[in-house]
């Protein structure tokens, strides 16, 4: 499996950048290595991005949904509101721990085992080091219990970013922020935090789809600059 994502990403990143490869599979291009990078990176997460095929009949298919029902609490430009919520590691985290070290970016997704989100977060693995590289920590929210989490993150093969419950008291934080839908999932909803713990951009999405990941990556850079 690793070896036909490899083969993809060099393929994708050749016919991106214009360049050939090596025996190695080295590529040599006429653009830069951050435009190389880039394009391997987004090579791996398009097929990431496929990843809820392996679940096959384990996942839960909800349908078409209503795109948004909740109203926001929150806006650009204010304080983030703080929380603290156990992780799947057994940990506890405070989103005010990252404050003057960090920018944030909060990822709700509306249940586990359905199969947007199981599309969702396996590509936001992959391009762990487009976060890393924007001075970024990614921290994962749903509504489900730790259990369910711990399970659901497994056959994912693991995340590198923190995976937060917020069951209970049940969506309090989905709820705080304006994301909780009338049925008791979140929204799939991000929230983009500079290192001050100002709110820099939101994305209510369309919960039936996947938000792109390159128009996240363009409002972090925005930060850098």
């Amino acid at each position: 499996m690793l070896a036909k994502i490899r083969q993809s990403m060099v393929r994708t990143a050749k016919e991106a950048a214009g360049g050939v490869s090596n025996a190695d599979g080295m590529i040599h291009s006429k653009w830069g290595l951050g435009v190389i990078a880039l394009s391997l990176t987004m090579a791996l997460v398009s097929t990431a991005y496929a990843a809820s095929e392996r679940f096959g009949e384990r996942l839960y298919n909800v349908g078409e949904l209503k795109p948004i029902d909740s109203q926001l609490r929150v806006r650009g430009g204010i304080m983030a509101p703080d929380f603290t919520l156990p992780s799947i590691t057994g940990e506890r985290v405070t989103l005010s721990q990252f404050f003057g070290t960090k920018n944030i970016v909060l990822s709700f997704v509306p249940a586990a085992w359905t199969p947007v989100c199981s599309d969702q977060w396996p590509g936001y693995n992959i391009a762990r080091s487009l976060f890393e590289k924007n001075n970024a920590i990614l921290i994962g929210i749903t509504v489900d219990n730790i259990p369910t989490l711990h399970a659901w993150t497994l056959e994912m093969g693991g995340l590198w970013f923190p995976v937060l419950s917020d069951f209970w008291p049940h969506g309090a934080v989905a709820k705080q922020y304006g994301v909780l839908r009338g049925d008791g999932t979140s929204e799939r909803a991000l929230f983009l935090i500079d290192k001050r713990g100002i709110i820099r951009y939101i994305d209510v999405h369309d919960i039936n789809q996947r938000p792109k990941l390159e128009v996240l990556i363009q409002e972090l850079q925005k930060l850098q600059e």
